[in-house]
């Protein structure tokens, strides 16, 4: 279905029968992607006595599973700033409005000692100019094992302070990336890409130009048949009160 959409003073075509999902699903599985030195997710039936919540055990009508898992470790998740402040948020409030215009790039990030880095060139090289509300960030190589990799002590690629910076500086509310974290595996708990996206200078003390309404997304995958490019973005969280949220992110390309 193709609507003409008005967004910010913006009036663009996109067509919703074609979606593109960038998110990971969360399995008790192998499959699943794994970072923060986690076990791979629980989804088990509720046991009660004899009776099993699984219809194929005989003993129930439904299918009724638990499940454990850590949002930042099993699978794409939306952030707020509270992920890392003394004080809670939550992303359920920060994020009140679901669509955005969106800028889908790509880069290969550059050797610097022993780590992989995205630098603020490669970002302003890579967005021409432009300013949407959203970036999406695509590292290359991008292999579909990045779907299953288990992320722990890998040290992988991360975003520059100074990109971080270069995004808050041009207005991006919303970073999506397909990285476990923005920030170095291994930093001594500075996290200065977080903290620079989001404009916190003090974690226990927030200064009030900090960026609530603003999301960090990690762990998306997008295809490499996905080409660069201007998007609509309908960015979507799960009702969780809490720093983080297991999350959907959809791209919708613009058309004109």
């Amino acid at each position: 279905m193709k609507a003409t959409i008005q967004h910010n003073h913006q009036s663009f075509q996109v067509d919703f029968s074609r979606p593109i999902d960038i998110s990971l699903p969360l399995s008790n599985t192998t499959e699943n992607p794994i970072a923060w030195y986690q076990e791979i997710p629980e989804i088990e039936p509720v046991k009660v006595g004899d009776w099993i919540g699984k219809v194929s055990e005989g003993t129930s009508s439904t299918n009724f599973n638990n499940i454990f898992f850590n949002p930042h470790a099993h699978g794409t998740h939306t952030e707020c700033l509270g992920h890392i402040t003394t004080d809670f948020y939550n992303v359920n409030e920060a994020l009140t409005t679901f669509f955005f215009t969106a800028e889908l790039i790509s880069i290969t990030p550059e050797s610097v000692g022993e780590d992989l880095v995205i630098s603020r060139l490669q970002v302003e090289v890579a967005l021409q100019n432009k300013s949407p509300e959203a970036i999406v960030i695509r590292t290359f190589p991008n292999s579909e094992t990045k779907k299953h990799l288990n992320y722990s002590n890998t040290n992988p690629p991360y975003l520059s302070e100074e990109a971080a910076i270069f995004l808050r500086e041009l207005g991006i509310k919303h970073l999506l990336i397909d990285l476990p974290s923005v920030d170095k595996e291994h930093d001594e708990g500075k996290l200065v890409s977080h903290k620079a996206f989001w404009n916190v200078k003090d974690i226990k003390n927030l200064n009030p130009d900090a960026r609530m309404d603003c999301t960090i997304t990690e762990l998306i995958f997008v295809k490499n048949y996905i080409a660069d490019g201007s998007y609509l973005l309908n960015l979507q969280i799960a009702s969780f009160v809490n720093d983080a949220s297991p999350s959907k992110p959809v791209l919708y390309k613009i058309e004109n």
